[in-house]
Formats: C-alpha cells, sequence, structure tokens
C-alpha cells in the first residue's frame, strides 16, 4: 500500500529535492574517488577533486562516463564496495559489444524495489492487485526489478517471465490478474492472442506497465483499447539499476524520475553542453546513492525533452518528456535521422498493427529503406492492384513523416516472426 513518507518524498518541494540530491551527490563523489581508481583517474585527468563539489551546478565539473568506459573496466573495475557485500548482478545482453555488469548490495536492492513500488503504485496497484510479470527473469534486469517493487507494494506477484504465450494466458485467466508487465511489443502479442481465443470477457487486466523499447502515442492507445487497460510508460537501464529509474503516473504524460535516487541532465550530444528543461537532448544519469556500481554522469544516448511543470498527479519530480529512443536505435538514412517509432506511428494511424520491419541496405553507395508490414485481416486482399495501392499510400505517408522515400511492402498476416521480448524492428544490412 502507498506509504505517506514515500508521498512525500514524491511530492516535495524542489528545494527540499535540491538539498536532497545535493547532500547525496557530494558524499557519492567522495565515494567513488575513494573507491573507483579508474574513475578518480578521470577526475584527476580534468583536475577535479571531491571538494571541488560543493553544489549541484558544480556537477558539470565531472567528466562523462560511456558505455565505452564500463566495457574498458569489465568486468569489476568499476566496483566501489568489496566483493564480499556484493550481494547479486545484471547484466545487458551484450548484442552490440561486451557485456556490462551491474553490482548490487541489499541496499541497492532495498533502493531500487522502493522505485520499482513507486511505478506500480502510480500505475493503481494496492496489497489488492496480482502482478503478473513477463519481463525475462536472469541476467535480464526487468523481471527482478519489477517483482521486488510488486511484493513491497503487497501484490500477488506471478512470476512468469517471458515466452510460453498459452500458459501466461491461462495464468491471466485462473488467476484473475489485473497488472501486466511486459514489453509493449509483447503487450500487443498478447492483445492479439486474446482477441483471436474470444477470451476478452474472461480477462480482469486494468493496467498495464511497458517498457524496455521504445512505442509510440499511437500503439499505447492501441494496446489500451485491445486490452483494455491504461498502458503506462517505465524507464530503467541496467547501468543504472534497471526499471523503476523513472515511471508514468495516471497523467500519462512523461515520467517521473525518482530523483531523490537519480539526478538527471540533458546535454548536446554533440557538444555535451547542459541543456535547459524543454530543449531535446541527450539524457545524462548520475546514481546518488548505489553504493556497489556508482555512476557519475553516464550518458544513457536515450534522447529526450525533460520538464519541470507541475503534473496534476501532485508528485513534484521532475519528468522525462517526449522520449524518442536511444541514438543508438536512431537510424541515420541520406542524411535524416529516422526513429522506428515515427514509421511505427504512421502505420497504427492507418489502421495497421504495429508488427513491421525496417530493412536498410547501401545500393550503389546509396542508402535504402524497406519497410515490411503485415497486413491485417481488414487489409488483405488477393488483388495484386489493390495491395499496391495501399503500399503507395503507406509509403506517401511515411515520406511525409520522414522526409524521405521508403519502399513498402505489405506482407500477409502474422508472417513477421513475434517476439516475447524485445521486438527486433530494424535490420540493417550496411553494418553486416
Amino acid at each position: 500500500m502507498e506509504r505517506y513518507y514515500q508521498r512525500e518524498i514524491e511530492c516535495a518541494s524542489s528545494a527540499e529535492i535540491r538539498k536532497i540530491q545535493e547532500e547525496k551527490l557530494i558524499k557519492q563523489v567522495r565515494h567513488v574517488w575513494e573507491n573507483v581508481p579508474y574513475y578518480r583517474a578521470k577526475m584527476e585527468a580534468k583536475g577535479v577533486s571531491p571538494d571541488d563539489i560543493r553544489c549541484l551546478e558544480d556537477i558539470s565539473k565531472l567528466p562523462f562516463v560511456t558505455k565505452d568506459d564500463l566495457r574498458e573496466t569489465y568486468p569489476m573495475g568499476m566496483l566501489a564496495v568489496p566483493r564480499s557485500k556484493v550481494v547479486r548482478i545484471h547484466s545487458t545482453s551484450g548484442t552490440t559489444g561486451k557485456r556490462v555488469i551491474g553490482y548490487y548490495t541489499q541496499a541497492d536492492l532495498d533502493m531500487w524495489d522502493e522505485c520499482c513500488a513507486r511505478a506500480l503504485i502510480a500505475a493503481g496497484a494496492t496489497d489488492e492487485d496480482i502482478c503478473q510479470i513477463c519481463y525475462g527473469y536472469g541476467l535480464f534486469t526487468g523481471g527482478m526489478g519489477i517483482h521486488g517493487g510488486s511484493q513491497k507494494v503487497g501484490c500477488l506477484t506471478v512470476p512468469m517471465s517471458s515466452g510460453n504465450t498459452e500458459r501466461q494466458l491461462q495464468f491471466m485467466e485462473d488467476l484473475g490478474s489485473t497488472i501486466l508487465c511486459c514489453t509493449p511489443s509483447y503487450a500487443a502479442y498478447l492483445a492479439e492472442c486474446i482477441l483471436e481465443r474470444g477470451l476478452q470477457d474472461k480477462i480482469r487486466l486494468k493496467a498495464g506497465i511497458l517498457g524496455a523499447e521504445a512505442w509510440s502515442e499511437e500503439m499505447r492507445q492501441d494496446i489500451e483499447k485491445k486490452l483494455g487497460i491504461k498502458a503506462f510508460d517505465i524507464y530503467g537501464l541496467t547501468e543504472l539499476s534497471g526499471p523503476g529509474v523513472a515511471y508514468e503516473c495516471s497523467a500519462q504524460n512523461g515520467m517521473h524520475i525518482n530523483e531523490d535516487h537519480f539526478l538527471a541532465e540533458t546535454v548536446d550530444p554533440v557538444t555535451l553542453e547542459p541543456l535547459p528543461d524543454g530543449e531535446q537532448g541527450e539524457l545524462v544519469f548520475t546514481s546518488l546513492d548505489r553504493e556497489a556500481f556508482p555512476l557519475l554522469r553516464y550518458r544513457t544516448k536515450d534522447i529526450c525533452v525533460m520538464s519541470s511543470e507541475p503534473c496534476s498527479c501532485g508528485r513534484t519530480h521532475k519528468k522525462i518528456m517526449s522520449l524518442r529512443g536511444r541514438s543508438d536505435d536512431m537510424l541515420v538514412i541520406k542524411g535524416v535521422n529516422v526513429f522506428p517509432s515515427q514509421i511505427e506511428a504512421v502505420l497504427l494511424e492507418q489502421g495497421y498493427q504495429a508488427n513491421y520491419q525496417i530493412v536498410v541496405d547501401r545500393v550503389n553507395y546509396t542508402d535504402t529503406i524497406e519497410v515490411r508490414v503485415e497486413m491485417t485481416a481488414e487489409h488483405f486482399s488477393d488483388s495484386l492492384a489493390e495491395i499496391t495501392e495501399m503500399e503507395k499510400k503507406l509509403s506517401a505517408d511515411i515520406k511525409t513523416m520522414l522526409g524521405i522515400h521508403a519502399k513498402v511492402r505489405l506482407v500477409a498476416p502474422r508472417s513477421i516472426e513475434r517476439s516475447e521480448g524485445k521486438a527486433v524492428r530494424v535490420i540493417d544490412k550496411r553494418k553486416i
């Protein structure tokens, strides 16, 4: 259940939040300096010591940390406590390079549980709810993070993990699950399966906490309509702890950052100069009280806008607005920045489902883009002429959105492989 002190922190004044952050930042910088030789060397190279950090504005004196630093210090070079105090690890997938391992003390896990509990409560969870967790467990942070938060709230926690959709639906029906936690793409797939089986009247879901991949507002509305729920975004990174760094509230208009635990900045991704609220830039985080794996000014590669405007829910913590996805996911095609979510928005506006793949190639030194779109039963046609016309219309709509031409190829319903975790949206043959 929601506790008074938690709401007190989430609704603290900006001055109170600043005081908390300032005290924790000063303490954390000294903790890193004294216990992480690699980071101390980076600070010394900039001519900075802990004595130089006296207020929040001084954070700009500190060097950035990137994923390359974490790979260089793999596996334990950024560990800030004795190994004997570490009680758990999680890890990235390593699909884009060497794995990054995150280390946790018991205090780190308690803080993480608290952050995820706040996200669940903001979505309406109480100890009367049944929380079905379909994120992967194991080294991936999704399952274990939400699991701890769910138990802290007092929900009946169903640790399904990802996969085995038939069993997911059976437990959802038999137990009367009320909160679904998974990736947006898997939520969309579960919605398909529920509609196909005619289970709408047997499913009692009221909310979904959907994260781990970028998704559009159009996809949210599609999921909400089909599942009869309110769908809430949640944000996190393995490097920072996992899901729960930020979360949506009932307003569903940006994700509140847990500012008593994480200090957020936006910077120009080229010049690395700090940007004010309201300007789009790269999201940078400092973990204020993580013991085992503290990161100062970690460049997330996520592109977003931040806002400190008052929220109707009463929470005062700053919000991440307009999260467009990671710059790593951004495609540069013919000099144009393209995010998959932009194409997804066009498809859903035209009545297609979020089952698509973007294939980028280079032919005669020129970038090409093809969007493979799965037809719905309503769109499906045996007429080649009709399909060609639909492809032309979608291609024109995508060009209006992106400013560049994209070939569209409509494919048969259910012919694109479904994902029970993160969906594979982009196949970039230029890198193969």
